[in-house]
């Protein structure tokens, strides 16, 4: 059974899954089944910090490495909850990243989100760790970033001012989040760069050897 909240000896549906000794166990009939725990990564940050720009180059670099996903995909209607942290959106996410790593595959998910918002969750079980790597940019660079959007995406200036204080309590708040959240300051930097760094975020975090404090390739913000 690729959904993980299904148990494959009695159908039972988990709203809570349950992991235990690194075996998922159906709270219905105590099955007990193997699955691959892999961590996620999560490359997130305010909109006009580089992500849309980042994942595709990301992708064609990675290979056949890891899987890279856009998370607006799946902003459709039925998703948009009211409740804060849009849980049921966050939810499908990790129940589909848990899918695609039963076939040993990582998946690097391009969306906004911080731990708060994925860390709580049931679903979160599924996964050894969630890696956090946010771009940001400078105020006034980001500004600009999302004035020269296309008009279809809707960027008036409230919109934008809330977006400019979400990426400056982000790099604010970013070290002390649990689990902290690395950055890289896509201001100054070219694509070239920016996917550079993001390459070696990830190959360091596969191997282990990913620091918890912020990425020291970002500038000082």
């Amino acid at each position: 059974m690729l959904d993980l909240k299904i148990c494959p000896e009695c159908g039972d549906r988990a709203d809570v899954p349950i992991v235990e000794q690194g075996q998922l166990v159906c709270g219905a009939c105590a099955h007990r089944w193997d699955f691959h725990r892999l961590p996620l990564f999560a490359l997130t940050g305010p909109s006009g910090g580089g992500k849309s720009t980042v994942g595709p180059a990301l992708a064609r670099l990675l290979g056949g490495a890891a899987v890279v996903l856009e998370q607006d995909v799946l902003w459709t209607g039925g998703l948009r909850d009211d409740v804060d942290g849009h849980p049921a959106f966050r939810s499908t996410w990790l129940r589909m990243a848990a899918m695609i790593h039963q076939n040993r595959r990582p998946v690097v998910l391009c969306g906004t989100v911080v731990p708060p918002e994925f860390e709580p969750l049931p679903e979160r079980v599924f996964f050894s760790r969630i890696h956090y790597l946010a771009l940001v940019a400078e105020p006034e660079v980001l500004a600009t970033r999302l004035r020269a959007r296309p008009a279809w995406r809707e960027w008036d200036e409230p919109r934008i001012a809330e977006m400019l204080a979400f990426n400056e309590w982000l790099r604010a708040e970013a070290a002390t989040m649990s689990p902290p959240v690395s950055l890289i300051d896509t201001t100054d930097a070219t694509l070239v760069e920016t996917v550079e760094r993001v390459r070696l975020w990830f190959e360091s975090a596969q191997a282990g050897t990913a620091d918890s404090t912020p990425d020291p390739l970002a500038r000082p913000g």
